[in-house]
């Protein structure tokens, strides 16, 4: 059984200002992408950036890690471990990599195996624990038997994806998109053609489904079962999402940072990894953000039901349905929601997904900006909620840590300790002839006015202990509040100093690595390759990133199956048969099925 960790929200970060909101917001680490080598390139951040997280996250205990996970060519290496250096440098906590070749750089920091290189067996996950690597980022197509499954087989730390878009494709081995272009998600600039819409054609050239989102498939919402993946062995719950705005980020992390708290205080054995309570002014709903119609996916094993044909796009809550259309003015049965005007709405029609704004609301009727193709019966969504927004982006955030302070005193010194939740205290004294006070009853109302009051401060005083049957001096207020200040200043430097634990990386040399090295482990420089040669591979393949053409080669392996979500099942006795083929444009894959794996390959044609 693997051991227990504290337990991590991880939370995503497009820029500064969104990962200084979700760490106000609860999340005890933060993933942001650098300069440059992550897997998001529209979500970069200088080093100098990246050092403010670092410095503010840092008080608080929260964990910063960098993504550096594409894949390096040779001409690449050189800067690579320049810019993992330096991030090294600024105080990042780790650096979560896809390429092997960070392991032969001797960094100085904690590496974590990414979610890029496919860890969805005990075996594999096993091989890193073994080199070396802290902690491993688990493939979301995994069941919770999977997971605990591969947790009770090693004691490294396990991340798991509970929220957000999932990639239809086993991750890092989806070439969907560089098969269709110069674009790879291997390299930080996936085109996500899992999310074009596809015709499904048979091997005669009939086409079966035409214009269908067929391989998109509607975003995870495991809030519910936070408990049983901690039972399960997770210890980092990670939100995805680093290109999501500031607003969804505050909104999900919120809300996942009272769905963990509630499960942790059911098990006292485990903790949060950092420090502070979080107050939000705001009350966090799932559905109130972008959302693909969130599910649990394959978290109990593969089913059906869990892509959205029709669009790829998030549609939000669902209202009702259409009662009455009078022109530009609907009624919407059913519906218990408040409509503003600039809320936005969408709804299906023949010719897709169709937009629209709301105006105004008139009595029972809103009046919408357009109504194209709007009938009796069409099911509504709100997918903008102009008020809650609102709301969220006006809200206050703050992060504070708790602070108990004791008070004693004689007739010659004043001696006030603060210590926070986690032991670090500092002492403050005011050393003079002082006065006894002659209303005690007023001077120990003002020792605790003024010695509870925290300012600006990243603390939060809750208790200020005096021992009333003891001397009581009389001390003017204004004295109190500096040396309030004074230790309070102190101790945010002691908290500073006390940087969150990491390890730095130290490969360990005896793990012994598969004997066959396929070209899907993405193996395309020659540090990299050595790695793999050093434990005990005796044969790498070039990885398929680097090949000039994909005619005949698998680009995705899933166990999502389309014919499954179709009500085709082959081993449910369809009667659909013979070879199926997807396309979009030129571009044509022919379907192979598993069915004893229960996967699906995509081979380009």
């Amino acid at each position: 059984m693997a051991r227990q960790h504290s337990i991590e929200l991880l939370a995503p970060a497009r820029n500064e200002v969104v990962a200084k909101a979700a760490i106000d917001c609860g999340a005890d680490a933060v993933y942001i992408g650098g300069p440059s080598l992550g897997a998001r390139r529209a979500a970069v951040n200088s080093v100098e950036e990246i050092a403010r997280v670092v410095e503010y996250a840092h008080l608080f205990g929260v964990r910063v890690y960098v993504t550096m996970n594409t894949l390096l060519y040779d001409s690449e290496l050189d800067e690579a471990k320049r810019l993992a250096l330096e991030l090294a440098g600024v105080g990042v906590d780790a650096l979560i990599v896809q390429d092997m070749a960070y392991l032969r750089m001797g960094l100085p920091i904690e590496l974590h195996a990414s979610t890029q290189t496919f860890n969805a067996t005990p075996e594999q996950v096993a091989f890193f624990a073994d080199c070396g690597l802290k902690r491993v980022v688990l493939e979301r197509n995994l069941s919770l038997s999977d997971i605990r499954a591969i947790a009770e087989q090693t004691d490294t730390e396990l991340e798991v994806f509970v929220h957000g878009a999932v990639c239809v494709g086993y991750s890092g081995r989806c070439f969907l998109s560089r098969s269709m272009g110069p674009r790879s998600g291997n390299r930080g600039d996936c085109m996500q053609a899992c999310r074009l819409s596809w015709d499904l054609e048979d091997a005669g050239g009939r086409k079966l489904m035409r214009e269908k989102h067929l391989l998109s498939v509607c975003d995870m919402d495991l809030s519910e079962r936070i408990g049983e993946l901690l039972d399960a062995g997770v210890c980092s719950f990670k939100i995805e999402g680093r290109l999501k705005d500031e607003a969804y980020v505050r909104n999900v992390v919120s809300y996942y940072r009272q769905r963990i708290d509630k499960e942790l205080a059911l098990r006292p054995h485990l903790t949060k990894s950092s420090v502070g309570v979080s107050k939000v002014d705001f009350y966090p709903d799932l559905h109130k953000t972008f959302s693909r119609r969130g599910g649990e996916y394959f978290l109990d094993g593969v089913r059906r039901g869990v892509a959205e044909f029709d669009t790829p796009k998030a549609m939000g809550e669902r209202l009702g349905r259409i009662s009455a259309v009078r022109g530009a003015k609907i009624r919407i049965e059913g519906c218990k929601a408040k409509l503003t005007a600039g809320d936005g709405l969408c709804y299906m029609t023949p010719n897709g997904l169709v937009g629209t704004n709301v105006n105004g609301v008139e009595g029972q009727e809103v009046v919408l900006n357009r109504a194209d193709g709007l009938r009796v019966g069409v099911e509504i969504f709100r997918n903008l909620d102009h008020a809650y927004l609102r709301t969220i982006s006006r809200a206050r955030l703050r992060r504070a840590i708790p602070v108990t302070a004791v008070v004693s005193a004689t007739p010659d010194c004043l001696r006030v300790t603060y210590r926070e939740c986690r032991g670090i205290e500092v002492e403050a004294t005011i050393c003079r002839e002082l006065l006894v006070a002659e209303n005690r009853v007023v001077a120990l109302r003002n020792l605790r006015d003024a010695l509870s009051k925290s300012g600006a401060t990243i603390f939060d005083v809750v208790s200020v202990e005096i021992d009333e049957s003891g001397f009581l001096p009389f001390v003017p207020a204004g004295e109190l509040s500096e040396l309030r200040r004074q230790a309070l200043d102190r101790l945010a430097e002691k908290v500073y100093a006390l940087r969150p634990e990491s390890e730095c990386f130290v490969e360990n040399f005896d793990a012994i690595a598969p004997k066959f090295i396929g070209s899907e482990c993405n193996v395309i420089n020659r540090v990299a390759e050595e790695f793999y040669l050093s434990h005990g591979a005796e044969r790498v393949e070039w990885g398929k990133e680097s090949a000039d053409g994909f005619e005949g080669e698998v680009v995705m392996t899933t166990r999502y199956c389309l014919r499954r979500e179709m009500g085709e099942c082959l081993k449910c006795g369809s009667k659909l048969r013979g070879p199926l083929y997807l396309v979009h444009g030129n571009s044509r894959y022919e379907l192979e099925f598993d069915c004893q794996r229960c996967e699906m390959k995509l081979i380009c044609k």
